[in-house]
């Protein structure tokens, strides 16, 4: 009893929780704030979304993954809510769907009892807005109501697609089997389990105890089939069986974002705002144009259209028009952690429903944050020193908004498509078109997927395949006690299925096909991935790419003409591209090798798809090229469910003995060492053999080889313990290094008066004023104008003529793949930037009127310039920035 908190999983939630609120509290987040914040985010966004997300999809199984779930679509409804409300002017009507969600639910009857969560045993949840004891089962027949009443076994149905001990029956081909009728008949219950008429006629037992052993039997067996056909139905509000997270798994899930907090920590939110990442500023400028504009543009290029995904910046616009909170702090602290924090519980919460156990959903977890590929480069020799193949990391939490918001969503778009419940289509109906303008990169992986399945349920399956694909989904309940006609029976319906479906015309081949689609949502919901995507391409991107082309290789062409110090990767031999991209294949291999163990597993839709994700992710990284890198963003993307594949195909294959699993992994670890230590042997990489492509080459071959020996000596689990254990030293260091002090001194890019005056200039102009500057670089003395300067826009949430421009669709469209640095692309339009800087370089009365009537330019705002106070009027000025109004 004394411990008996440490196994509740609201213990590590709370401390976790008070940690993160005393690291706000000492990076100087006001106590107002995150009180404010944390009110909205539970009774409007939280709060709502969970119960919408019991209503609509029966509920989950369990309070944790029902929460997260609930987080994600309480978000999306707020951005469905806040689009229209700030279109019409009136950005606090979005406090109406939240407002009309928390009263439906109060006052409508049916929809009250969504409020509670229950257990099937009768314990009270680990957790819910408020708790209920489920009532006592009735007592069995024949039973006097004094006698006490035993309740069944805690029955969790199992999920869609979970290893052979358990799995709905929509994870794999349809099984035909004896009808209801017969399974009576035979003494046995539809669902697989001895029917009461059954261990009725069993030979009676002597005694009293006996007989009421029967009816116990009985009476938990029928609990069991109402409970798992009620989930089935649907049936939400804590209708069917809830799950406990156990203790130890909370405690890690706990961990993970305790990391997260402390990551922040240290190089975000201690941070000093001039000195944060680079693109911050970017992220508070698109957050001050959703404030206060609909449609958007880029606020630091006037009337650039916006082809970017920005639901996330509505949403932080929503929050701080509902908390009064600044967008700096929404931006640069509070608002993306809670997402992250539900991720993990999501991404923990689907490797649970594919590996049929909590560790499974932790170990994946702590594979997509914790595990990198080899990287045996960091020590020289010189001329390949810091090379590394990218296998990305979930580390881009507040660096990118837009992928930590998208990564939240459409993880319970996979949820609903892996797991069993009875009504999916109105969440996936919300859910789909917010995740399309949260992050480009998911509804065409998610596209990919789907139709991968669909392709492989096209295929007729055979009728000895058919039977042991439905032995894995049902867990065992059909089982090989079948009697022979029963057996005949379902054969024969398979096959006469099949024959009927794939007949003789070709009429009867596409009807084969369409009656194999039509089991399961999968075709439905590629019809409606597809819809969004052309809305979100034509409507909300305008038919822009942001730079992204097709070109295969592009990423290792790139790092290979970074080595050999080629100015245009474009002329590097495809040959080389290939080879390093085999590399880097097999690093990803290394992380995510398990894989090769799901074995038939695969074949299941719900494996099948997140497998797809995750090859969709490869594919685009490989496929395409973007001027910044952009499309490793994809293989981000696929990290969390190429994690789930890996362990559930680890879970899948045959079992080794733990110790000999360490031991192999241990010598994979020894061996990446060895081979990176004698890396730095080699005093130059041109009298290599093959030159820096051997030498560079060589190592990973090396370590490929000896995976490849493991595998014909061993096990497939034997090998996938080695390629882990390559990954090892990397990880650790990764690990370390991601919260340990770097010691980097961070340079102050942005003046020290600038905040101040962009509040200045917010507080005495109109939404509407447009403003004219001539900071357009971040460094005055390069060469190249590093134009991915936004904190004019972004302190001031005012749209400016001409700021910086790196970002915009008309300067990575121009940029070209391996043109140079997008940075070094001019303005577009060079009339524009011609006319404002002649403003503050030679100010006249007539060029200064002219920006006033041809841009409707109000406010200008720069540096010490004394000689525009002749033509403007001087409003603010500091140390450091001045601000005038033109008359």
């Amino acid at each position: 009893m004394r411990f008996r908190g440490l196994r509740s999983g609201w213990t590590p939630a709370v401390l976790v929780g008070c940690g993160a609120l005393a690291v706000f509290l000492w990076c100087g987040v006001s106590a107002r704030d995150l009180a404010v914040f944390a009110a909205y985010l539970g009774a409007g966004v939280l709060i709502p979304g969970t119960l919408l997300w019991r209503a609509l999809t029966g509920g989950g199984r369990s309070l944790a993954e029902e929460l997260a779930a609930g987080l994600a679509l309480g978000y999306a409804v707020e951005v469905l809510a806040y689009v229209p409300a700030r279109a019409v002017g009136a950005p606090l009507l979005a406090l109406a769907a939240p407002v009309t969600v928390l009263c439906a639910f109060t006052c409508v009857p049916r929809l009250r009892r969504h409020w509670w969560t229950r257990h099937a045993t009768g314990r009270h949840s680990s957790g819910a807005f408020l708790s209920r004891r489920h009532p006592s089962p009735p007592p069995p027949s024949g039973r006097h109501s004094s006698e006490p009443s035993v309740s069944g076994p805690s029955v969790s149905e199992p999920p869609l697609s979970g290893p052979p001990e358990s799995g709905p029956p929509e994870s794999g081909p349809p099984v035909s089997g004896p009808s209801a009728s017969e399974s009576s008949a035979s003494g046995r219950h539809p669902s697989g389990s001895p029917s009461a008429g059954a261990l009725a006629s069993e030979p009676p037992a002597s005694g009293r105890h006996a007989s009421e052993r029967v009816a116990e039997r009985v009476s938990g067996r029928r609990q069991a089939s109402r409970a798992v056909a009620g989930r089935r139905r649907g049936q939400g509000g804590g209708q069917g069986v809830r799950e406990r997270v156990p203790g130890w798994c909370a405690w890690v899930l706990a961990g993970i974002v305790a990391y997260l907090v402390g990551w922040s920590a240290l190089f975000l939110y201690q941070v000093p705002v001039p000195a944060a990442y680079v693109d911050m500023p970017y992220h508070l400028a698109l957050v001050g144009e959703a404030k206060h504009h609909f449609p958007l543009t880029m606020p630091s290029v006037l009337g650039e259209k916006l082809s970017y995904h920005w639901f996330v910046y509505a949403e932080m616009a929503a929050t701080s028009w509902v908390t009064g909170i600044e967008p700096l702090t929404l931006v640069y602290r509070l608002s993306t952690l809670p997402m992250a924090a539900a991720t993990v519980v999501l991404v923990a919460a689907i490797g649970r429903r594919l590996g049929g156990r909590w560790g499974a959903g932790v170990a994946a977890a702590g594979v997509a944050y914790f595990l990198f590929g080899p990287e045996l480069f960091l020590f020289g020799p010189e001329q390949v020193e810091d090379v590394s193949f990218p296998t990305r990391s979930m580390f881009t939490v507040w660096a990118s908004p837009t992928q930590t918001f998208g990564v939240l969503l459409f993880a319970p778009v996979v949820l609903l498509l892996v797991g069993e419940f009875g009504r999916r289509w109105a969440a996936l109906a919300v859910l789909l078109p917010v995740l399309a303008g949260a992050k480009a990169t998911y509804l065409p992986m998610l596209l990919a997927a789907l139709l991968l399945v669909l392709a492989v349920r096209a295929v007729p399956v055979r009728a000895g395949d058919r039977r042991g694909a439905a032995r894995t989904a049902d867990g065992g309940r059909r089982a090989a006690g079948r009697s022979v006609g029963g057996r005949r029976w379902g054969v024969g319906r398979a096959v006469d299925s099949g024959r009927r479906g794939a007949g003789r015309t070709a009429g009867g081949v596409v009807w084969g096909v369409v009656r194999r689609w039509r089991r399961g949502p999968w075709a439905g919901v590629a019809g409606w991935t597809v819809g969004c995507l052309l809305f979100a391409q034509v409507v909300l991107f305008g038919q822009g790419a942001q730079g992204t082309v097709v070109s295969p290789f592009a990423t290792m062409r790139g790092l290979w003409a970074r080595v050999v110090g080629l100015s245009d990767p474009a002329v590097v031999p495809v040959g080389a591209a290939a080879v390093l991209t085999g590399v880097q294949l097999f690093c990803l291999a290394c992380v995510w090798g398990g894989v090769a163990g799901l074995g038939r597993r695969v074949l299941e839709p719900a494996v099948l798809l997140v497998v797809g994700v995750g090859v969709a992710g490869i594919g685009a990284s490989v496929l395409l090229g973007h001027p910044a890198d952009s499309q490793l963003y994809f293989l981000e993307a696929a990290r969390p469910y190429l994690s789930i594949a890996a362990v559930c195909g680890v879970l899948a294959a045959s079992r080794l003995s733990w110790t000999r699993l360490a031991c192999l992994a241990g010598a994979g670890a020894a061996a990446a060492l060895v081979a990176g230590l004698l890396t730095t042997l080699v005093p130059d990489g041109t009298s290599f053999p093959g030159g820096r492509l051997g030498l560079v080459v060589a190592p990973y071959a090396v370590l490929a080889v000896a995976a490849v020996l493991v595998w014909r000596r061993g096990h497939v689990l034997a090998v996938v313990a080695v390629l882990a254990g390559y990954a090892v030293p990397t990880s650790v260091r990764e690990v370390a290094g991601h919260v340990l002090p770097d010691g980097e001194k961070r340079e102050r890019l942005i003046p020290p008066g600038a905040r101040a005056a962009g509040r200045w200039l917010r507080a005495h102009s109109a939404p509407g004023d447009v403003v004219a500057t001539d900071l357009h670089c971040r460094h005055d003395g390069w060469q190249v104008c590093d134009s991915r300067h936004f904190w004019v826009s972004g302190f001031s949430e005012r749209r400016v003529l001409v700021e910086g421009w790196a970002y915009a669709e008309s300067t990575l469209s121009r940029a070209g793949l391996f043109a140079g640095s997008y940075l070094a692309v001019p303005f577009a339009d060079q009339k524009r930037l011609a006319a404002n800087d002649a403003v503050f370089r030679a100010p006249t009365a007539e060029n200064v009127r002219r920006l006033a009537d041809e841009y409707g330019v109000v406010w200008l705002f720069t540096g010490m310039n004394p000689r525009l106070e002749e033509f403007a009027r001087l409003r603010f000025r500091n140390a450091t920035t001045s601000i005038y109004q033109i008359p």
